[in-house]
């Protein structure tokens, strides 16, 4: 690969060809990285959150948010909040993981905002609240953006441990 010009896809457009390591960052060229998840890939809403559940619990935020926001994208316009605020999530914990406190806990609080919506709806019949989307534990989802974001961000605290703080999006999972 030729460094000094921009990478691009079969079309044409930008699209950094380097491999990664599991936090997302850019490794220099023909290093071994960790395998980038596909872009564009169309799943049903517990396959998104199997997938990205597998992606958090390895260790692998930021590839898990890529699987959020590909669900972001290709779902309905009702979920794209609740699947934008999930990729924040995940972002916000690569930050924190990446030892960026301050990047990581805007997002987490970023995330768990736009959760909220998700957390208090009410059901269809206007007689009580809903269940929540696909089983997700959004308002312990919250809980756990707004701690974790509250810990990074004291003084001299370390990175964090991705895997060790990924987050329960269902509780059966």
């Amino acid at each position: 690969m030729d460094e000094t010009r921009r990478d691009r896809d079969v079309e044409g457009r930008a699209h950094n060809a380097r491999p990664r390591d599991g936090l997302g960052r850019p490794l220099p060229y023909g290093a071994p990285g960790v395998e980038r998840q596909p872009e564009g890939v169309v799943r049903d809403p517990l396959e998104t959150v199997r997938e990205a559940q597998r992606l958090l619990d390895a260790g692998m935020p930021f590839h898990a948010h890529e699987v959020f926001e590909d669900a972001w994208k290709s779902g309905p316009d009702a979920e794209r909040e609740l699947w934008r605020g999930l990729a924040q999530l995940a972002v916000g914990l690569t930050h924190a993981a990446r030892g960026n406190a301050t990047g990581g806990a805007r997002l987490l609080r970023r995330g768990a905002a736009a959760l909220v919506e998700f957390a208090t709806r009410a059901d269809a019949s206007g007689s009580g609240s809903a269940p929540p989307p696909y089983g997700m534990r959004i308002g312990a989802l919250t809980d756990w953006a707004t701690e974790l974001a509250a810990r990074v961000e004291e003084p001299g605290a370390p990175a964090v441990d991705a895997a060790a703080e990924a987050p329960r999006l269902r509780p059966d999972d």
